[in-house]
C-alpha cells in the first residue's frame, strides 16, 4: 500500500474520532483544505461515501462506521507496539487512559496512582468515569476497570480490589411515615434514588441475591443522578432509598444518619478488575500501572 494511502486512512480516523474537520486538522497539523482533499480522495478510491458533513457536525455513514471500527483498532495496535519500544528508555513514560466508575477510581485507582506518579513523573494518567461498557479499543483507552462479572472473556484481566457488598440505605426521617422493606419486591412502594446510565437513557437495576434466588429490580423515585456522591447526599437528606457500595455509607450508618435495610439480600459481589485487549503489547508505563494496581490479599 502506498504511503499516501496510509496517510488518507489516518486522516479519516482522526476526523471520525473528533467528529470535526477543524479539530482533526488542528490535531494533525494540516489545513482543513488538505484534510478535505484526503477524505475526498479516499472516498473516490473506495467508491463509497464515508462521512456526512453539515455546517454544524460531521457523522459517519454506515460504510464509514464499518471502516472505522475495522481499521482504527489495528492502527492503534501498531501505535501501541511502537510506544512499547520506550522500554529502551531508563524510565517508563507516557499517558495511560483508563475508563472506570467513580467508586473504583476514588477507592482504588487514584490512591494507587498518587505514589506512582510522584515516583515516575514522566507517566500521566487519565481516569474517565463512564457507567456504560465502553469499547476500550475504539475509544482509545489503554484499559478499563469494571466488576469481574462485567469483563468480556476475550480480555486479559487482573483483580485490583476485594469483593464487596452493596447496601440499601435511607435516612431515619424517611421511615417516619413508611414501613421498612423486607424483600426487594417491597421497593415498588418506596421512593428510590436510581443511578442514571448513559446507554439508552435507562437506570441501573438494583441487584439482589438470597438462597440461590437472584433478582434485578427496576426502581423509580423523585430524584435520579449519574454520580454516587449525589445519590448518597439525596438519601442523607431523606429523599428516598439508595443502593450504594457498603464502604461509601459506613460512617453515616455508624453515626445514625442512615439506616440499612435488605441486608440479607446483599451478598458479596466480585471485586473490580482491570482489563485490556489480549492482543495489546503493554508498554513499560502500562505494565507499571498494572503492577501497582494489582490486588494482593
Amino acid at each position: 500500500m502506498r504511503r499516501d494511502s496510509l496517510d488518507d486512512f489516518l486522516t479519516f480516523i482522526a476526523v471520525a474520532r473528533e467528529r470535526s474537520f477543524t479539530k482533526a486538522a488542528a490535531k494533525l497539523g494540516v489545513s482543513q483544505s488538505a484534510l478535505s482533499y484526503s477524505i475526498r480522495t479516499l472516498e473516490e478510491r473506495l467508491g463509497v461515501r464515508l462521512l456526512t458533513r453539515t455546517t454544524r457536525s460531521v457523522s459517519l455513514t454506515e460504510a464509514g462506521d464499518r471502516l472505522f471500527r475495522s481499521i482504527a483498532p489495528q492502527f492503534d495496535e501498531i501505535a501501541s507496539d511502537i510506544a512499547a519500544l520506550s522500554a529502551l528508555r531508563d524510565k517508563p513514560a507516557g499517558t495511560i487512559r483508563i475508563t472506570t466508575v467513580e467508586h473504583a477510581s476514588e477507592t482504588l485507582i487514584w490512591p494507587a496512582m498518587v505514589g506512582l506518579m510522584r515516583d515516575y513523573p514522566d507517566i500521566s494518567v487519565e481516569i474517565i468515569h463512564d457507567y456504560g461498557l465502553a469499547d476500550i479499543a475504539a475509544d482509545r483507552f489503554d484499559a478499563g476497570v469494571r466488576l469481574g462479572e462485567q469483563v468480556d472473556k476475550d480480555m486479559i484481566s487482573a483483580r485490583i480490589g476485594p469483593d464487596f457488598r452493596m447496601a440499601v440505605v435511607a435516612a431515619p426521617s424517611y421511615f417516619i411515615s413508611r414501613s421498612r422493606p423486607v424483600t426487594p419486591a417491597d421497593l415498588a412502594d418506596h421512593a428510590c434514588i436510581p443511578l442514571r446510565l448513559p446507554t439508552h437513557g435507562g437506570f441501573a437495576p438494583w441487584e439482589f441475591r438470597k438462597e440461590g434466588r437472584e433478582l434485578k429490580v427496576r426502581v423509580r423515585g423523585h430524584a435520579a443522578f449519574n454520580t454516587l456522591a449525589m445519590i448518597r447526599q439525596a438519601s442523607l437528606e431523606g429523599f428516598g432509598l439508595a443502593y450504594l457500595p457498603e464502604d461509601l455509607v459506613t460512617s453515616p450508618l455508624e453515626e445514625g444518619r442512615l439506616v440499612r435495610v435488605l441486608e440479607d439480600w446483599c451478598p458479596l459481589r466480585p471485586g473490580y478488575h482491570l482489563y485490556y485487549p489480549s492482543r495489546r503489547q503493554p508498554s513499560p508505563a502500562f505494565a507499571l500501572v498494572l503492577e501497582t494496581l494489582r490486588y494482593r490479599d
